[in-house]
C-alpha cells in the first residue's frame, strides 16, 4: 500500500462513446441554484430538446417564480422549491455534521442538502432516472443526456466528460497550473442518478460528489459518456476557498487513492492517514515552490501560493483521528440514508409522481410551469396520513408569482 495522492482516478470508471449506447429516458433534470434566472437557460435548453421536466431548487439569489418563469418562457415543464424556506428536518441529520459542527471544518453550503432533498423526490415520485446539472454548467450535446439515461440500465452512477475549465479542487488546480499532470473525474455537476444509486447520500463536505458515488464501502457501478462544458472560474480569487476544501479533498483522495489500488475503507486506519497526510502536504509545498519558479504572471503567482498556503495551514489542523472519525461517522450516515429511503418507500409507496412527492414531504409552497404554459405558486396541502415526519417550512413568510 502506498498512502499518497495520484493524479487520475480515471480507471476506476467504464468509458463509453455516444455512439454505443442504447439510448433511454430522463424522468427529471434536478438542478440546484443559487444564482439569478439567466443562469437556467443551459438547463432549461437541454430539458426542451429532451422533454423532461426541470426541478430547480432555489435559494440566495434565485427565486422559484423567476426560475419557473424563465422556464415558461421557453415552453419547458418545470417545479421550483425555495429551499431557504424548508425546514433542515426534511434531510436526516448525519453524523458527520457533527464530527465537524464546532470546527473550521463546518461548510456552509446548501448544496448537498438541495441534492438530497432532491432524491428523496425522486424516490417518492417514483422516478428511475434523474439527471443532476449544476446552473454553471452548459450541455453542447442534449442527446447525450439520453446516453447517460440508457447505461444506468447497468450502472448506478454516469457522469458526463468535463470538456470545460476543470472541476477540482484548488491544489489539483494549482498542481496543473504549475505544469505537472492533474487529471479530472465525474461529479456532481452533470451526473446522471440511477435508482439503486437513491440510497446514497450526499454529505455536506467538499467532493461530496465522490462520497455520493460510495455505498459505504466500495464504488458504485460508475460511467463515464458524453460531454459537458464547465464555465470558466477563477479558483484562487479568495483563498477561503482553499481552506474550505482541504478537508474534503483530503479524505476523497485518500479514499479513492485506495480504491485506485484495489483496497477498501478498511485500510483507512490511522497509520495510514499519518502518511496520506504527510504525502498531501510534501505535494503542496512542492507545489507552492514550482509556482514560484514558473513563468506565471507574478499576480496570478502571488494569488496562487496565498491559496496553497492556505491549504497546507487547514491541512496542519488534520489529524489522523479526525478522518478515521469522520469516516466512522459517514458510514454510519450512509446506515442511515439507507434506511429513511426503505422507510418512505415503504409507508409511501413511491410511484405516484412528483405531485405526491412534494405534498407527502410537506413542501407547501411552490411554483410550477405547466404544459399549457401558465406559472402558478401552490400552496400543497397535506393530511397527516401522508406526511413525512420532520418535515415542512420555516417561518410564516409567503411567496407570490408572477
Amino acid at each position: 500500500m502506498n498512502p499518497r495522492q495520484h493524479e487520475s482516478h480515471q480507471d476506476l470508471l467504464a468509458h463509453f462513446d455516444t455512439e454505443d449506447v442504447s439510448g433511454a429516458t430522463m424522468d427529471a433534470i434536478i438542478v440546484p441554484t443559487a444564482r439569478p434566472p439567466a443562469y437556467l437557460r443551459q438547463a432549461i435548453a437541454a430539458a426542451k430538446d429532451r422533454d423532461v421536466l426541470l426541478l430547480f431548487l432555489c435559494s440566495k439569489h434565485s427565486t422559484i417564480s423567476g426560475a419557473v418563469l424563465e422556464a415558461k418562457n421557453a415552453g419547458v415543464r418545470a417545479l421550483a422549491i425555495d429551499t431557504d424556506l424548508l425546514n433542515p428536518g426534511l434531510v436526516p441529520e448525519f453524523a458527520t455534521d457533527k464530527v465537524v459542527r464546532f470546527t473550521r471544518f463546518r461548510r456552509q453550503t446548501d448544496t448537498s442538502f438541495k441534492r438530497n432533498l432532491a432524491l428523496l423526490v425522486a424516490v417518492l415520485a417514483g422516478w428511475k432516472r434523474i439527471l443532476f446539472l449544476d446552473d454553471d454548467i452548459k450541455l453542447p450535446y442534449p442527446a447525450d443526456l439520453g446516453v447517460a439515461a440508457g447505461l444506468l440500465d447497468e450502472y448506478s452512477v454516469v457522469g458526463l466528460a468535463n470538456a470545460g475549465m476543470p472541476d477540482n479542487s484548488v491544489v489539483c488546480h494549482a498542481i496543473r497550473d504549475a505544469g505537472r499532470k492533474q487529471d479530472t473525474f465525474i461529479g456532481g455537476g452533470a451526473l446522471a442518478v440511477g435508482e439503486a444509486a437513491f440510497s446514497s447520500f450526499f454529505p455536506n463536505i467538499y467532493n461530496e460528489d465522490w462520497f455520493f458515488l460510495l455505498d459505504g464501502m466500495k464504488l458504485r457501478p460508475s460511467a463515464i459518456t458524453g460531454t459537458a462544458v464547465q464555465k470558466p472560474y477563477d479558483p484562487y480569487r479568495d483563498v477561503r476557498r482553499a481552506r474550505g476544501e482541504e478537508l474534503g479533498d483530503t479524505l476523497a483522495e485518500g479514499v479513492f487513492g485506495l480504491l485506485d489500488n484495489h483496497l477498501g475503507l478498511a485500510h483507512a486506519d490511522e497509520a495510514y492517514w499519518e502518511a496520506f497526510l504527510a504525502d498531501r502536504r510534501r505535494i503542496i509545498r512542492d507545489t507552492i515552490k514550482l509556482v514560484q519558479g514558473s513563468p506565471i504572471e507574478k499576480g496570478q503567482q502571488a494569488r496562487m501560493v496565498d491559496s496553497l498556503r492556505a491549504a497546507v495551514g487547514r491541512s496542519e489542523l488534520i489529524t489522523p483521528e479526525l478522518c478515521v472519525r469522520y469516516l466512522r461517522a459517514w458510514q454510519q450516515d450512509c446506515v442511515r440514508w439507507r434506511q429513511r429511503v426503505t422507510d418512505l418507500r415503504r409507508d409511501h409507496h413511491g410511484g405516484s409522481g412528483v405531485e405526491h412527492a412534494i405534498a407527502a414531504l410537506g413542501i407547501p409552497l411552490l411554483a410550477q410551469a405547466g404544459g399549457d404554459g401558465r406559472v402558478s405558486t401552490a400552496v400543497k396541502r397535506r393530511s397527516a396520513s401522508t406526511s413525512v415526519r420532520g418535515t415542512g417550512v420555516m417561518g410564516t413568510r409567503s411567496l407570490t408569482s408572477t
